[in-house]
């Protein structure tokens, strides 16, 4: 008996001594055979992109439309409405037939994605596209799909910039020739690995550069091009609908956690990350701009309020999958008395009219959670980046995206601008700017008394 329990203690030895090389042998087995099957596409992510795509779509119709459309006069409200919808319709059109090549294309350039996707070539129900885990990946279709919404609403932000006076055509015109020149160009740079901006090491989780930078830049430079409204500062340009602009604002806020969360491109536990800092730092910058002015003007506002959210959405995006959620409330505060001084100040020192504050509120928003970003990724901080993290190296990095970003839509801006001058013009007569583009481009109106 004694010789028979020895015996089984020393099966057992050997046994838990076989485990570990069994158990790697088993991890290999089954390595191979997940990389014989294919990568894996998952249900669950599918679901979610699917629904993320449909939330960005929210942002621009009816979110953003409705948002810039109560912001207007009520003469002009409509023209808004139509150049949202149009720039987004437009512009879907170009992704599918040449904007995913150009930004996505499989190029090794480090500045576009060349030819090779043109018109979707080679993409079929069965191709795939790449998540953040290896060997999990969702359908290349939803892949463009979801990168369609963000290429349609980058352009419809400029919009704000020149509200009121700008030719339909000219508009038209601008955004197909800016989307192939400026926005391509910076999303293959940002967001593919071959990009320039990518391999530089710069965080830009969901469009801090590649969105709000782009537009705020691009609508500055269009504000001193076109210069301002007729009447400006002699007529009552007040916002028509303040209860239109907290519509859209709130339709803004709730489609923004497709923009963020979405660019997590899977179901897990990083999309709750920009989840929850997308409430929080959003939440912050709406009391923070109200307290700034309360503090400066005595009272705050529903406008305040509503810049507020935007300025809060548009600091966290590029940060939003890389700080944690205390980090993000001081975003959050941070970013509304930055832009409150651009917008109430600044603007009237330089004397651009950039009628809805896109460079105040996106521009400037954009620039700060860029450049935070770099500082919000420290572990000291909450955010997820290495023990060995420098926050100094990362934000040059940050500062280097952003400088470029800059300068590539501001002088490609400028350059289309002058073109789209001399094709069709910029500025509608002053007739027509007196009574109004819906009735003198659209032909209709947007109230009946």
């Amino acid at each position: 008996m004694k010789n028979l329990a020895k015996i089984s203690g020393l099966s057992a030895a050997l046994s838990a001594l076989a485990l570990p090389a069994f158990a790697q042998e088993a991890t290999e087995v089954v390595a191979e055979v997940v990389e014989a099957a294919g990568p894996i596409v998952d249900k669950g992510d599918v679901a979610w992109m699917m629904t993320a795509t449909l939330l960005v779509l929210f942002m621009i119709i009816p979110g953003l439309a409705l948002f810039y459309g109560g912001l207007v006069r009520t003469k002009n409200m409509l023209s808004v409405l139509m150049q949202t919808t149009m720039i987004t319709s437009v512009v879907m059109i170009v992704w599918v037939l040449w904007g995913y090549s150009f930004a996505f294309g499989g190029s090794s350039s480090p500045f576009w994605g060349g030819l090779g996707k043109l018109f979707l070539s080679g993409v079929n129900a069965d191709s795939t596209a790449a998540t953040f885990t290896d060997g999990v990946e969702i359908p290349e279709y939803l892949f463009i799909a979801f990168q369609m919404t963000f290429a349609a609403i980058t352009p419809a932000l400029y919009v704000g910039a020149f509200a009121e006076r700008v030719k339909f055509s000219a508009v038209i015109l601008f955004t197909v020739l800016w989307v192939t020149v400026v926005y391509f160009p910076i999303a293959h740079m940002v967001w593919d690995g071959a990009g320039l901006i990518f391999n530089w090491g710069a965080v830009d989780f969901a469009g801090g550069t590649v969105v709000h930078i782009n537009a705020g830049i691009t609508a500055l430079v269009f504000a001193f091009v076109i210069g301002p409204r007729l009447g400006l500062g002699k007529e009552n340009m007040a916002p028509h609908s303040m209860t239109l602009t907290m519509v859209g604002a709130a339709m803004l806020w709730v489609g923004w956690f497709g923009f963020n969360a979405g660019s997590n491109l899977e179901a897990t536990s990083g999309a709750t990350l920009a989840m929850i800092n997308t409430f929080v730092c959003t939440a912050a910058a709406v009391v923070s701009w109200a307290a700034v002015e309360a503090i400066f003007r005595g009272k705050a506002s529903g406008l305040g309020a509503a810049s507020g959210m935007v300025a809060g959405l548009v600091a966290i995006t590029p940060a939003c999958g890389t700080s944690g959620p205390v980090g993000s409330i001081v975003l959050g505060l941070l970013v509304s008395p930055i832009c409150y001084f651009f917008v109430t100040k600044v603007k009237s020192m330089l004397k651009y009219d950039d009628s809805l504050d896109v460079f105040g509120v996106h521009g400037i928003g954009g620039i700060v959670g860029a450049i935070m970003t770099g500082v919000l990724m420290a572990p000291a901080f909450g955010g997820i980046g290495d023990a060995d993290f420098s926050i100094a190296s990362q934000v040059f990095i940050q500062a280097k995206a952003v400088v470029l970003t800059i300068v590539w839509a501001g002088v490609g801006s400028l350059i289309l601008l002058y073109i789209v001058k001399a094709i069709t013009g910029l500025r509608v007569a002053a007739d027509d700017e007196r009574q109004g583009l819906d009735l003198t481009t659209h032909g209709e109106s947007a109230y009946h008394s």
